[in-house]
């Protein structure tokens, strides 16, 4: 029965100090979550700098695995390569090691009221409970809230190390677990099997290390014992990075997981060879045989760890080779946007990060579409079958994208904390239905050259000249959509709205002169109808463009995003000198030259 209880608090223990771990990191991933991107993407551009930044990232997460797979989503997002990704994972195994740093504060002892007294974990843990207990409950405030779910998950951590330091005590005094310790001893094999399985069970190489610190209180844990579970510990982390990366995962994602298991496999075998060979000289005597404690545990697997780094650091180039080898390549008809393939959900595990490669991912769709368009109002000059398969296949890209896109914004709304992220969430979610509409009229364009070259008809000399001035003003002002999208730029935003106003006015006249047309019989019926309906198409596009315009400018402004029709009635009867002047120039641009235009 006794045993049974000690298993069922160890257990309870070990919840805590998962479920401690996760909150915590939940907290330093959003408080953070904007410069993961930043860094990852920045700093990696030798290798060096990319194990540094791996070793920080995962520091700042307290995840070796969510960094991984961080690093696997960016590799699909195009932000990262293999090369780079390989150093990262390399850093990573070092910054996973800052757990173990912190669990070692067990080990301070004081005797009598001190400054230190504050500092053991039966004193901290409480003060950072209280902390991100009033932080979350009392203060409310956007920014106070990572700091108070990092509190709190940091207290309950160290409230299940110390519950699982309680339920081993009594193991010091079983001579049963004395003598299994002395198996292990024995067989160090047996020790890396045992800390690779029993991490793959529990998926945390932080929380396994844990463990052994908690059991290291019993004060019978040698240093022979514990050093080949460590480096078991750190396979078993790996073979778990790998399946979670191997899901649904490009070959570079795939070669990433393959590559970290590839790593620490060597590094276990080289450091395995490494210790035996130091035993066997009878190097460092004592140690061999001496009682650890939670800080001889940590020491060791930040040293195994870096050193493992350092020394294969060098042959990166080595380990991607290794990986390519072990995952071939396939032969694949290279994406045209490959932007549109980034929504890997690995990504949601950092929701900055996430909503970055939405924008991204939004900024290529608009770049399809109007390249679409541009397809399409070149069929009304000229109808080619081949280019009509060019803006089908697109036609579809840019559905498959706007379907996928939906999904992955709807999971990533459940991670939105403040109004800010959900403003922003709700005008990205908005703009694709924008985006995919403008991608419809491109097929709508294809269609109506093909209606032109089936009957034989086509539009008089002027009709073909006031097209080319309207398109010109359509692509332009989708130009100023995905520049002011690409940029993030409010005043590129501001400037859509005026050439719509304008382009608006063009149709007008446009319809006016081409009735002229048909009275006077320049225009034949058929064609004069594909006119129509291209002029209507037309001014549909810059219509979504400024709805895409006021979904940007109401990113950071409730007020616009919530009711843009008022803010657009406000702005056309207002006397703003710089929306004036804009229109002034546009109709310079675009509408003088197409009332000289003779029928």
């Amino acid at each position: 029965m006794t045993t049974i209880l000690t298993l069922i608090k160890l257990l309870g223990g070990l919840a805590m100090f998962l479920y401690g771990m996760e909150v915590m990191g939940d907290g330093l991933k959003q408080g953070s979550g904007t410069a993961l991107k930043n860094v990852l993407g920045k700093l990696t551009h030798n290798a060096f700098l990319g194990l540094l930044t791996g070793a920080l990232v995962t520091a700042i997460i307290q995840s070796s695995t969510a960094t991984i797979v961080l690093t696997v989503g960016l590799i699909g997002a195009g932000i990262l390569n293999l090369k780079q990704a390989v150093s990262i994972v390399l850093g990573a195994n070092i910054g996973t090691t800052v757990t173990a740093q912190i669990i070692r504060l067990m080990d301070i002892e004081t005797s009598g009221p001190s400054l230190l007294s504050f500092f053991k974990p039966d004193t901290l843990a409480p003060m950072a409970l209280i902390l991100g207990i009033l932080l979350l409950m009392f203060i409310k405030k956007d920014g106070t809230k990572n700091v108070g779910m990092i509190a709190m998950g940091f207290g309950i951590l160290f409230m299940g190390l110390i519950s699982m330091t309680d339920a081993v005590e009594p193991l010091a005094e079983s001579e049963a677990f004395v003598n299994v310790l002395g198996y292990f001893s024995d067989m160090p094999v047996l020790g890396i099997f045992t800390g690779l399985v029993l991490t793959v069970i529990i998926q945390s190489s932080s929380a396994m290390v844990g463990i052994l610190q908690a059991l290291s209180s019993t004060g019978v844990m040698t240093f022979e014992l514990v050093y080949p579970i460590i480096m078991g510990i750190n396979l078993g982390t790996c073979v778990t990075t790998a399946l979670v990366c191997s899901i649904g995962a490009s070959k570079d994602a795939k070669r990433t997981g393959i590559v970290h298991i590839v790593f620490n496999t060597i590094g276990t075998i080289l450091f395995m060879i490494g210790m035996t060979a130091l035993r066997g000289a009878g190097f460092f005597g004592a140690l061999w045989t001496s009682i650890v404690d939670s800080g001889v545990i940590a020491n060791f697997q930040t040293l195994f760890n870096l050193i493992t780094a350092l020394v294969l650091l060098p042959f990166t180039n080595v380990l991607v080779k290794i990986s390519c080898i072990l995952v071939k390549d396939e032969e694949e008809e290279p994406l045209v946007y490959p932007e549109l393939a980034a929504l890997d959900k690995k990504l949601l595990i950092s929701p900055a990060v996430a909503m970055g490669e939405v924008e991204r991912a939004l900024t290529a769709m608009t770049k399809a579409a109007r390249d679409n368009v541009l397809l399409g109002l070149e069929q009304l000059g000229g109808y080619d079958p081949k280019r009509s398969e060019a803006i089908d296949r697109c036609e579809e890209m840019l559905d498959r994208f706007a379907d996928h896109a939906d999904n992955f914004l709807i999971e990533l709304s459940h991670s939105m904390e403040t109004e800010r992220e959900n403003n922003e969430l709700t005008a990205v979610m908005q703009c694709v239905p924008c985006v995919e509409r403008i991608g419809d009229y491109a097929t709508n364009f294809d269609e109506m050259g093909r209606r032109l070259h089936e009957s034989g008809h086509d539009f008089s000399r002027g009709a073909r000249e006031e097209l080319r001035i309207l398109s010109d003003a359509v692509m332009e002002i989708l130009r100023l959509s995905v520049e002011a999208m690409e940029s993030g730029s409010e005043t590129m935003a501001r400037r859509i709205e005026p050439l719509e106003e304008v382009i608006d006015d063009m149709v007008l006249l446009l319809r006016k002169r081409h009735t002229e047309r048909l009275c006077q019989g320049v225009c034949a019926v058929d064609a004069g109808i594909v006119f129509m309906d291209v002029l209507t198409h037309l001014e549909r596009t810059a219509d979504q463009c400024s709805d895409i315009a006021m979904l940007l400018l109401g990113k950071r402004n409730a007020q616009i995003l919530n009711n843009h029709h008022q803010y657009l009635q406000d702005l056309h009867s207002s006397s703003d000198q710089s929306y004036l002047a804009e229109i002034r120039n546009r109709k310079e641009q675009y509408l003088v030259p197409l009332e000289s235009i003779k029928l």
